[in-house]
């Protein structure tokens, strides 16, 4: 059993944009506890966090890594994550392990787009937030100017818990000690602010205050940890992970003020499926049945997979029987592991509060929940908002006969990272790979020739537009086929109608008295679900309709499976073609940032991509954030324009936002493709 309890465990993330010194201040926290004998880092490669070969070769983070040490009476699981938004998917899935997200900001860069876009996730999954500002011994920085900077951007909740001194080479804590001197504020001031802030969430402890002028720091806790829970205080902290001012302090604030397992709020688990799921409350209790949460999936080239999930309830102990989901085969718990960046430390149980995973339980995924009981049968946790990985590239193997291993090997990428999608299209014969941009793509294809020496060809591929109908329409067939002994036959009745976008795909069985019978109802379905997915007009899959079948015929003979799969999907291509069928094209929402001089250019740029503008924001003294909506068929060659424009200066940044119908010249060519190339087979 650990040599800790519950109470004493403080989970954190580091979250934040790229390059404002996550790993290093990860390293940091490490060395400070003893957790290693030296710090490494980034620049040299021998970091615990940044351990692969890519992460090294790239000098920055690719993956989420743990670690986990021992910090005065408390027991500390702190997840570093990637800060690059290509990387946004590992960083988000951490949020569901941890209690508390620090916000790391470079106090030389100041409030990036990948700082505000993790503050508003961990804010949407209720996390306690605490900001850290890295770099402050860098030059030019005025922290000053970026404390009401993060005030004005975040609000007035932000609230130093620490302030520099003596040129940034020391810190003064402005909760617990209010004495002290700053490089700039008032550290009684801060302190006061603190206190006001706090007492506000306990009407008694505020009376009290008004009539005694002060409150005890241990008085403070619990109205402390309330405040965090409900995002009415964020504390900052200033820390430099390079040269070590701040570090301590921090792991302070990680002991004394980070909520416990008991403290933060409840992690949001529900119990059902659809819209009968209730809200169901885990109990950090660790003699309570076991629950526990799959946030990362991880294929290691020696150990094999590995399912890495948070206790949240109960303990998992070494050789139990687990369920995964809603699944009846148990599978024993052969090995159970802390995880401390590439190495595996093992351990005999796990309590709430704590991270670990298990391998070569080739059943886990992605979102799995595990459990001792069938009483948590179909828990869940509510699913994490990724966004949609729209870059694409289509792939095949330069090798004949490794296309086979290309799939399996492309379905672990996809278990390991949930922003990486593959698409197979039998229409064009193509297997394509999506991601969040051009660099996680170029990462993809790297561990995929250097790691599972795979030669692979890239191309463009297709964009992934969709059919649908605009109004309703009805659709029959009748299939029959006589072959000289036993026969087919099926008919099928069907109407279709359409849905909201974004609603997808519906199928109702209204059909009475048998006419079809209902071991048929699958097939009939089955034969649907072929045409939708294959496309009946351009080659694209079908979404946002219903399906109602309402009639057909049988023989008590000759219906089979085969020949309702026929009449469904026949019947189906009939009602599509009534139905005002249109093509659907993915609107993309994009994030520029160029300098302000260019601004004209890229508003220019965007209109002439039949796209729009939805605003600009000041990011920096002479660095404009320009943000828009532009159909993704527009931004094939879209980098080697943002560079020839800003000369190198550009980067951007798209994630999807929802389908709208392609222009009328648009659908005719890309029908009549489709329909000349069937008419060539």
């Amino acid at each position: 059993m650990p040599n800790y309890t519950t109470e004493a465990i403080r989970t954190v993330a580091l979250v934040g944009h790229g390059a404002t010194g996550k790993t290093t201040l990860a390293e940091a926290l490490l060395a400070r506890a003893g957790a290693i004998k030296s710090t490494g880092s980034v620049e040299r490669g021998n970091t615990v966090c940044d351990y692969d070969p890519l992460e090294k070769s790239y000098g920055h983070s690719l993956s989420a890594a743990l670690v986990n040490f021992a910090w005065r009476d408390t027991h500390i699981h702190l997840i570093d994550t990637p800060g690059y938004p290509d990387f946004t998917g590992q960083a988000i899935g951490a949020l569901a392990a941890v209690e508390t997200a620090i916000i790391v900001i470079n106090a030389q860069a100041g409030i990036e787009l990948a700082t505000r876009r993790m503050m508003k996730w961990a804010q949407a999954r209720k996390l306690c937030c605490m900001i850290a500002v890295n770099k402050i011994d860098a030059e030019n920085v005025d922290l000053p100017e970026l404390l009401a900077d993060i005030q004005r951007t975040f609000g007035k909740e932000c609230l130093p818990i620490n302030l520099p001194a003596h040129a940034g080479k020391d810190i003064v804590d402005c909760f617990f000690n209010p004495d002290g001197e700053s490089d700039f504020s008032s550290v009684k001031t801060a302190h006061a602010a603190l206190v006001d802030q706090v007492v506000e969430v306990d009407e008694a402890l505020t009376a009290l205050y008004l009539e005694q002028g002060e409150i005890s720091a241990e008085q403070l806790h619990a109205p402390f940890e309330k405040a965090l829970r409900e995002r009415h205080l964020i504390p900052v902290c200033f820390v430099s992970a390079r040269n070590g001012t701040g570090v301590t302090e921090l792991l302070d604030v990680f002991a004394r003020l980070a909520p416990n397992p008991t403290e933060g709020n409840a992690p949001p688990f529900l119990k059902g499926e659809g819209a009968d799921a209730v809200e169901f409350h885990a109990e950090p209790d660790p003699a309570k049945h076991v629950l526990a949460h799959v946030f990362k999936v991880i294929i290691d080239p020696y150990v094999g997979k590995l399912g890495v999930f948070r206790v949240h309830q109960g303990t998992v102990k070494r050789d139990a029987q687990l369920f995964i989901g809603n699944g009846n085969r148990p599978f024993k718990v052969a090995h159970l592991y802390l995880l401390q960046g590439k190495e595996y430390v093992e351990t005999d149980a796990l309590v709430p509060g704590d991270i670990g995973a298990v391998a070569k339980v080739e059943e886990i995924e992605f979102d799995a929940v595990l459990h001792d009981s069938h009483d948590e049968d179909h828990i869940h946790l509510r699913p994490l908002e990724f966004p949609v990985p729209m870059h694409g590239l289509a792939v095949e193997t330069k090798k004949k006969g490794d296309e086979q291993r290309l799939f399996e090997v492309l379905h672990k990428l996809e278990l390991e990272d949930p922003c990486f999608r593959m698409e197979r299209h039998p229409a064009t014969n193509e297997t394509v790979i999506r991601a969040l941009g051009e660099l996680h793509l170029r990462t993809k294809l790297e561990k995929l020739t250097q790691q599972y020496k795979l030669e692979l060809e890239t191309r463009p591929p297709r964009i992934p537009y969709r059919e649908t109908i605009s109004r309703k329409a009805e659709g029959h067939c009748r299939h029959k086929k006589q072959t000289g002994g036993a026969g087919q036959f099926g008919e099928v009745f069907l109407k279709i109608e359409p849905l909201p976008r974004g609603a997808g795909y519906e199928f109702v069985d209204q059909v009475k008295g048998g006419v079809i019978p209902t071991v048929f109802i699958p097939a009939v379905e089955k034969g649907v679900r072929m045409a939708l997915d294959a496309g009946v007009i351009a080659g694209y899959p079908v979404e946002d309709l219903r399906v109602i079948v309402y009639d057909g015929k049988s023989h008590a003979v000759d219906s089979k499976e085969i020949a309702f799969v026929s009449a469904g999907r026949k019947a189906i291509i009939d009602a599509f073609s009534k139905a005002g069928p249109i093509m659907l094209e993915p609107i993309v929402n994009i994030d520029i940032d160029a300098p302000e001089t260019y601004v004209g250019d890229m508003t220019a740029e965007i209109a002439s991509k039949r796209g729009q503008i939805t605003g600009t924001q000041q990011r920096s003294a002479d660095a404009i954030s320009t943000t828009g909506q532009v159909p993704l068929a527009e931004l094939t060659d879209f980098q080697n324009r943002l560079r020839s424009i800003t000369g190198g200066q550009g980067s951007y940044s798209v994630e999807f936002s929802h389908y709208a119908q392609v222009p009328a010249q648009t659908q005719q060519q890309l029908t009549s493709q489709y329909k000349a190339a069937r008419e060539e087979e």
